[in-house]
């Protein structure tokens, strides 16, 4: 048997996104840019996606630009609107738990000369309104907040977090790391506050290498990739209709069984919590339960195992796992930056996984890892260091 329980990494496409990628690759291949009928019905598809997306977050579909992902559309977000803005002020906030994709643009900020504040977090991976409320200062341009923690699930309070900021200035920008909620949860940034929101087709089964950064059209940015103009130039560069029409499509039906999946998630969440409880060796769990964090995401550490050890030998018994985020593990597994924000002791950051699922996850899927770790843990914990 095999359970890919890897979802926050990447999900597997459905067979509606398949089914439009391949028809806008191999029928309606035309380049949108092109006047002839081939390119107007590129173009339409384009619009159609726009249309689709911008309805799943109630905003105007002139405010979506299509990115190569999330993590092109955080380095646009951030430095496009720190630069753009930077005479306003030279102050930025974000959390110390971030992905990569927002810490290394803020360290690249940071070496233009702005000021970065780093946002701590509590035992569960949540930042305090009163230190991004003590953060913000004259100076202050633009915050950058998770909405859902990619390695341990924890929720954001982004609503209070924006409502603090727009009160103390309403001219300072909020942009949103969407990733790991869009297509999980009801996400309306307008309401929020947001004015900026990253979001990446894979992880809602959507094609790789697509993505979206909503942008309010009152907000200042610069363009980051120059060229052709496309995108009102301010993403140049030959659109990617099939990403596009296969991220609508994978948005559209997210969206369609949201209700339902979110359930079936919160089901899976609660049975792999109760089980991994009920194994007789000692298992610290991260992650909250029930909709206190995502429903998608479970963090465990499995104290005196390795986690790059059980990993592989889940992966023996078909079983994939992730030891933290997949973009920034690069293979090597390092110690998590997310984790060691939460002040665990060395021996819980060096046998944490991550089980992630989708609504294609099955019970029956959480029930072989469960047997596999009962078989498991106390053959490995024989040769723990001690």
């Amino acid at each position: 048997m095999e359970a890919y329980l890897d979802n926050s990494a990447t999900t597997r496409c459905t067979e509606g996104v398949r089914d439009v990628v391949v028809r806008t690759m191999m029928e309606d291949y035309g380049n949108p840019s092109s006047k002839h009928m081939k390119g107007v019905e590129a173009e339409r598809y384009l619009r159609d996606a726009r249309e689709t997306i911008a309805k799943t977050l109630k905003v105007n579909e002139k405010e979506i630009y299509f990115t190569s992902g999330a993590t092109e559309s955080n380095n646009w977000a951030l430095i496009g609107a720190a630069m753009a803005n930077r005479r306003a002020g030279m102050h930025l906030i974000t959390t110390a738990v971030e992905h990569a994709a927002v810490l290394m643009p803020m360290q690249y900020l940071k070496e233009q000369g702005f000021r970065i504040t780093y946002l701590p977090v509590d035992e569960k991976g949540k930042i305090s309104l009163k230190d991004l409320e003590d953060a913000i200062c004259d100076d202050t341009i633009l915050v950058s907040i998770m909405y859902v923690n990619n390695e341990i699930g924890t929720i954001e309070p982004i609503e209070e977090a924006a409502k603090l900021v727009k009160k103390r200035n309403p001219k300072i920008l909020f942009h949103v790391d969407g990733v790991q909620a869009y297509g999980k949860m009801q996400v309306f940034p307008k309401r929020l506050g947001v004015d900026m929101f990253s979001v990446s087709a894979h992880k809602i089964h959507g094609p790789k290498g697509i993505g979206f950064l909503y942008v309010n059209e009152k907000v200042k940015i610069h363009p980051l990739i120059l060229g052709g103009g496309q995108q009102k130039g301010m993403r140049s560069g030959t659109d990617n209709v099939p990403g596009a029409a296969g991220l609508a499509e994978a948005a559209k039906e997210a969206y369609a069984h949201l209700d339902e999946s979110t359930a079936h998630l919160l089901k899976l969440k609660k049975r792999m919590m109760d089980g991994l409880r009920g194994l007789p060796e000692r298992i610290v769990i991260h992650s909250e339960e029930g909709d206190k964090s995502a429903p998608h995401i479970v963090s465990a550490a499995f104290p005196g195992i390795r986690s790059e050890v059980l990993l592989h030998a889940l992966e023996e018994e078909g079983i994939y796992v992730s030891a933290g985020s997949a973009c920034s593990s690069n293979k090597k597994l390092p110690v998590s930056t997310v984790l060691k924000e939460l002040h665990l002791s060395p021996e819980l950051l060096e046998s944490t996984l991550r089980f992630s699922f989708s609504r294609f996850t099955t019970e029956e899927e959480i029930d072989y890892c469960l047997e596999t770790l009962r078989e498991l843990l106390p053959v490995l914990s024989r040769y723990a260091r001690h």
